[in-house]
């Protein structure tokens, strides 16, 4: 290993250190009980409460991933993504955050998202306990895979190690300090690693643009190429085998834009969508201390997420007109952040910066363990299995629910071609389509019904395998991102299932009407 090499593992290692240490300063804590395993106790203020949201929710993608598409692709594909993602984060922070936290509390306390939907409907047979958990073990162990792929991927460009191994060894690292702290652990590490993914972001895109000879220069090097700086065009790389060719002046090739109309456009900003499903940022709004403090982190989770969102966009930008022979797969695009890392920063300082992956990537890997593992242990485990059970037993069953997801999930990661943007858009789309709908109409609709809440539970879930696998390969109208039609169908069934079944009951109702102004 070269001495550059061992000073980016150096300072990676530290980081390393850092995050384990939170891990096993909080392990005592956590073990008090499940409610602080899980939730932390309700007492997250709102700079941890924003950070480890957004932390949580943007992963290994938002500095891998998102570059990746900018870089290949252009600029309309990652910008119309990232506007999607802004204004969905914003309104889930708006609409959705206060009315969780109050209603979470009036509906037996629930600790966990399917526990809060199940108490809300008041059902006895818990079916729609059981269908959320399910739902969650499942996209949460895809999710957790493209956080692993992360790791490999990270590991492999940078020391040349073999990527399974490395992405192993990355998911014994999330594995260890997630089993051990618990909730709290992963939202307080989740601040740190907030802040580190924003600095490496507004580092690297600094002095990417620097390199480049400034914002004007590389707006008119990347506009040479078709389709690459527009709103409604698309880049399309020349392929053979899946290799980007090369001209004789060593340029690569593009063929002529492709179109990028206005159904593609919905498609795209139908990201925002998902924030309404995803339990890992849920979670965030029902463990603050105090409802009102919830204003305070829309403003920080909003303008973090604005400025990472657009950093990420901008550095697969300017990495095709610093390195535009660099990365000829779109596999290895995703690189663009480590390549212009390593090539552009001191060794020991790009080491910290792509810490920032890491800290992107464990503080995703983690969450979704910690609420898999949850899903299991309290809600299928302790609501249906074994009403009795104590509290050294959730415990138990949830960290051998966290090996098994973790297991299956490295398992899933083993394949080194993956794309980790597809991956985790297929997860994406599982949870907004699942989860989105039935949390806006359970919390602002009343006349929901459980009948409605099952039905569009189902549907939105099943119509993302659905269009994913059998009707997006058709092309045409059926080519658009999955979550969209899935979301809007799982809202039309909800509707009608509300109507055409019998109203809630009147302690339902008054509980709805409860949560409306209940302090907390």
């Amino acid at each position: 290993m070269q001495g550059n090499q061992v000073q980016i593992l150096v300072a990676m290692g530290f980081y390393l250190l850092f995050v384990i240490s939170v891990g096993l300063y909080y392990a005592r804590r956590a073990s008090e009980s499940p409610g602080n395993y899980f939730l932390g106790g309700r007492k997250l203020g709102p700079w941890i409460t924003a950070m480890s949201a957004e932390a949580s929710d943007m992963s290994g993608w938002l500095l891998m991933g998102l570059p990746g598409v900018a870089y290949w692709f252009g600029l309309s594909d990652a910008i119309w993504t990232a506007i999607g993602l802004a204004a969905g984060t914003y309104i889930n922070w708006l609409v959705v955050a206060k009315r969780l936290r109050r209603y979470s509390v009036v509906a037996g306390n629930a600790i966990t998202i399917p526990e809060f939907i199940s108490n809300r409907f008041k059902e006895n047979k818990k079916i729609i306990l059981t269908i959320s958990s399910l739902f969650i073990l499942v996209f949460f162990t895809v999710y957790a895979a493209s956080c692993f792929v992360t790791f490999g991927k990270l590991f492999g460009t940078l020391f040349g190690m073999q990527y399974q191994v490395v992405m192993v060894i990355g998911a014994v690292v999330v594995i260890l300090y997630t089993f051990l702290g618990g909730f709290l652990a992963e939202s307080v590490s989740d601040f740190f690693q907030g802040v580190l993914m924003i600095t490496a972001l507004c580092l690297v895109f600094g002095l990417g643009t620097s390199a480049a000879g400034g914002i004007p220069a590389i707006i008119n090097n990347i506009k040479e190429i078709p389709g690459f700086f527009e709103f409604f065009g698309i880049a399309q790389p020349q392929l053979a085998d899946g290799i980007q060719q090369i001209d004789a002046a060593g340029r690569p090739l593009f063929g002529q834009a492709g179109k990028y109309g206005f159904l593609t456009i919905i498609s795209t900003l139908s990201w925002g969508l998902g924030y309404f499903g995803m339990p890992h940022v849920l979670l965030r709004f029902m463990a603050i201390e105090k409802s009102s403090e919830l204003k305070k982190s829309r403003i920080i989770g909003t303008v973090w997420c604005v400025i990472s969102l657009f950093a990420a966009t901008a550095i697969g930008l300017i990495g095709r007109a610093l390195y535009p022979t660099e990365l000829l797969t779109q596999s290895s695009s995703e690189s663009i952040f480590i390549i212009m890392s390593t090539k552009l920063l001191p060794p020991f300082v790009a080491g910290i910066v792509l810490s920032g992956i890491l800290a992107a990537t464990m503080s995703s890997s983690d969450s979704y363990l910690l609420i898999a593992a949850s899903a299991f242990a309290r809600d299928i485990y302790k609501g249906i299995m074994k009403k009795d059970a104590t509290d050294k037993q959730i415990m138990t069953i949830s960290r051998i629910t966290l090996l098994t997801i973790s297991l299956l999930g490295i398992i899933i990661a083993l394949d080194e071609n993956s794309v980790i943007f597809q991956v985790v858009a297929f997860a994406w789309a599982g949870f907004g389509a699942t989860f989105g709908p039935i949390m806006l109409f359970s919390l602002l609709w009343k006349r929901t019904t459980r009948s409605a809440a099952i039905a569009g539970m189902l549907t939105g879930g099943g119509m993302v395998f659905i269009w994913k696998l059998l009707l997006k390969p058709i092309g045409g109208v059926f080519g658009i991102y999955e979550l969209f039609p899935a979301f809007v169908l799982s809202c039309i069934v909800i509707v009608v299932t509300s109507l055409i079944t019998k109203e809630p009951d009147q302690a339902i109702l008054d509980e709805f009407e409860l949560a409306k102004t209940f302090e907390c």
